[in-house]
């Protein structure tokens, strides 16, 4: 038996031109399955463990204090959330330090008058965060951008700071 015989038909069967428009076409298919099931991807879209600082300024004792008892009953880590769901990262460490205030004086000096949170003063609290995010690029945690100097929403499962700013990031 011939591979392709007089009319051009492969084993005799299936001719030679139609073969090659259908193994076209299946590559075409194969092509924009790819494409759009996301196969092959940007080489930057890595998930990347980010580490960064956020500051609170002025935050009251008391929320303070429960905020420490709260990290405590995580287990010394509390989840992050976004949009009412958990995210893949967690606060690590809370630290704080007796909030500053500058005043203007009668005479126009300013001075610094630092707070004592125990007696109804309020802390500066520093909140270490690692997680993991998809694409360093935009290094989104839940659906905010993470970068120096940008304001931020720290929401855990358990607390919630409406203002902060990114003090320091880590890739890697």
């Amino acid at each position: 038996m011939k591979l392709v015989d007089e009319k051009g038909r492969l084993f005799g069967k299936v001719n030679l031109i139609d073969l090659l428009a259908l193994v076209v076409v299946l590559a075409a298919l194969a092509f924009a399955a790819f494409k759009v099931l996301g196969g092959g991807g940007n080489p930057l879209d890595s998930s990347t463990k980010l580490t960064y600082t956020a500051k609170v300024l002025s935050v009251e004792d008391s929320v303070y204090q429960e905020v420490l008892r709260q990290m405590e009953a995580a287990g010394g880590q509390d989840q992050l959330m976004a949009d009412g769901a958990l995210v893949d990262g967690f606060v690590t460490d809370v630290t704080a330090t007796p909030h500053v205030n500058y005043t203007a004086t009668d005479n126009g000096l300013v001075v610094r008058s630092e707070e004592d949170p125990a007696q109804g003063g309020r802390w500066d609290v520093v909140f270490t965060v690692e997680a993991n995010v998809p694409d360093p690029v935009t290094s989104k945690v839940g659906t905010q951008e993470v970068r120096v100097g940008k304001s931020h929403i720290l929401k855990t499962s358990h607390f919630e700071f409406a203002s902060s700013t990114i003090l320091t990031c880590q890739w890697g």
